[in-house]
Order: structure tokens, then C-alpha cells, then sequence
């Protein structure tokens, strides 16, 4: 008895054929493989051209922290960025040019700063809460009024509130510059508050409730601690904005001992006679300081504040 095996069936085609990629016909490119010359080439123009545009950008404080190191009669004739020359110098006579040190300056506006960001986190989070959590008659109205200050120039509201504050005596002292603060005048910072506060579930403010707790309990150990995202956002703005801010402290500081730093730098720039300004560059070094520190401790608060509020 013989048995015939099974014909072997045996074929050369491959099993499956890579279809077309895209419209072209191209196959897909494997993962891993480098990127293609053309793309390599337009993400190498891509780079090219965002630094050439950072570096237009920066130039103008590059510039400024190279004259700081010039002297005053070489600042404006050397555009470049090179020394042939260092003066540090600079910065001690800047530091010592005016009726005070520097130093008192720089910490009249360290104490104009930490009173308005105090003002801010404490009045504009409980503003902010009071809109997004409380009910109350009028409280739409309020809230549109609120909104529409925020498109208000200071320059309508300057003069009224400078006749304010002269009657009551708090011209040419800080509390023009702080007591507001603590009456949220500052609706940006309320508004963004309002919305984050609004993405908290309210399911925690009823399991608060239900535990006994009442409005300051649930604003204090419930919503404050989620609100650190905008909490820090506040302050960092607070802190450049009211740093940086040279017109109102210019109209409400008159007395030298009472200069803040924008102020002091302004005084460095005499009509009359000649102005130092490769001291005034360095104290503008000296001033920028603090902001930078600021924003780079404060910048990963700073996108997630602002991502996590304004966009919902």
C-alpha cells in the first residue's frame, strides 16, 4: 500500500505589499529612520530664523547691560556689543549718585510690592469666590461692572483719585499705592480667580457643607489651597507690574527719601547738565534683577495659572 503526500504549494509573492502612504504613492517612511533632507533643511530654517528674531529682540538689553560697563561719553558711540574697555566702576557711582543710596530705593519698592501683592491674593480671592460661589441679588451687574473697569485707562481716573487721596493727606507716602490694593481694584486678577474657582467641582463645596462647614471654612480649606495655580500667577504679575510701574508712583511720590526705583532711575536724566548714563545703566541692570529672578522661579506657576483659568 502507497500513500502520496500532499502537494507542497509554494509561492514567491510576499505575504502582504505596503500600500501607498499618502496620495503620491510614497511608502511610509520607518519609524526611527532620520528625518529626509528636506525636512532636516526647513527645520534647520526654521531654528535659523527664531533666533535671529530672539536675538533682535534682546538686543536692546544686551546693549544696555554692555554700556553699564562703558563710560558715559562711549555709550552712544559704540553701537556694538564690544568692549575695548570695562568700567565697574559704574555701578558703585550709580549706586551712591543720588541724595540716598541705591539701596534705600530698590527697598521702598520691595515695600510698595509686598503690600500690593498681599492686597491682591487677599481682596481678589475673595471676590472672586463671592462671584463664583455665593449668590446674591445684583450679582450679574457687579460682575459686568467689574469687567468693563478693566477696559478703563488709568489716565480717566488718575486726576479724581489724586484729589482723593490729596484731601485725606496720603500724598507722598505709599498708601496710594497699597490701600487700593486691598479693595480688589484690580479686576484682571479677580476675573482670574473667578474662572478658576469656577472649574473647582462643587461637589467638594457640598461635601464641606455636609460636614458643617460654612463659607470661610469651605473659602479657606477648601478653595484656597486648589488655587495655587492663580495664587502664584497674582503675584508674579503683581510683582513686575507694580516693580516696573513708573506713572502712578511718579504722581503720588514727590519727596526724594520716598523714590521708588523707577523714580530714582528717572532722576538720573538731567536736562540741565549732563547725564551719567553708564551709572543709570547700572542701576537699570540692578532693577531688572529682581524681575528676572522673579519670572524664572515663578514661570512654570505662571503658564500653568495662566492655561488653567483664562481658557475654559
Amino acid at each position: 500500500m502507497t500513500t502520496e503526500s500532499a502537494p507542497r504549494v509554494t509561492t514567491d509573492a510576499p505575504l502582504s505589499t505596503p500600500g501607498p502612504a499618502n496620495g503620491r504613492g510614497e511608502p511610509k517612511t520607518p519609524a526611527g529612520n532620520p528625518p529626509r533632507p528636506k525636512h532636516r533643511a526647513k527645520s534647520i530654517l526654521k531654528h535659523a530664523i527664531l533666533i535671529a528674531v530672539a536675538i533682535i529682540m534682546i538686543y536692546p538689553l544686551l546693549w544696555m547691560v554692555v554700556s553699564s560697563f562703558r563710560p558715559s561719553a562711549d555709550v552712544f558711540r559704540a553701537p556694538g556689543l564690544w568692549l575695548t574697555e570695562v568700567h565697574a566702576e559704574n555701578y558703585a557711582t550709580g549706586w551712591n549718585a543720588l541724595t540716598s543710596p541705591f539701596s534705600t530705593y530698590l527697598l521702598n519698592s520691595a515695600l510698595v510690592v509686598l503690600g500690593a501683592v498681599i492686597g491682591n491674593l487677599v481682596s481678589c480671592s475673595m471676590a472672586a469666590y463671592a462671584f463664583a460661589r455665593l449668590d446674591f441679588r445684583g450679582k450679574k451687574w457687579m460682575f459686568g461692572a467689574m469687567l468693563v473697569t478693566i477696559m478703563l485707562p488709568i489716565h480717566v481716573v488718575i486726576v479724581p483719585q489724586y484729589i482723593l487721596f490729596s484731601q485725606i493727606g496720603w500724598v507722598n507716602t505709599f498708601a496710594p499705592l497699597i490701600v487700593p490694593k486691598f479693595l480688589a481694584t484690580d479686576a484682571f486678577f479677580t476675573f482670574l480667580m473667578v474662572q478658576f474657582i469656577r472649574g473647582i467641582p462643587r461637589e467638594l463645596d457640598e461635601a464641606a457643607r455636609i460636614d458643617g462647614a460654612g463659607h470661610p471654612r469651605i473659602f479657606l480649606q477648601v478653595i484656597l489651597p486648589l488655587m495655587t495655580p492663580a495664587l502664584a500667577t497674582t503675584t508674579i504679575f503683581t510683582f513686575i507690574w507694580t516693580w516696573s510701574d513708573f506713572f502712578s508712583q511718579l504722581i503720588y511720590l514727590t519727596s526724594p527719601d520716598v523714590f521708588t526705583v523707577p523714580v530714582a532711575l528717572r532722576s538720573f536724566v538731567d536736562a540741565q547738565s549732563s547725564t551719567d548714563w553708564g551709572s543709570m545703566f547700572a542701576m537699570s541692570v540692578v532693577t531688572l534683577l529682581p524681575v528676572f529672578i522673579a519670572f524664572l522661579v515663578g514661570q512654570k506657576f505662571l503658564v500653568k495659572g495662566i492655561a488653567t483659568t483664562g481658557i475654559k
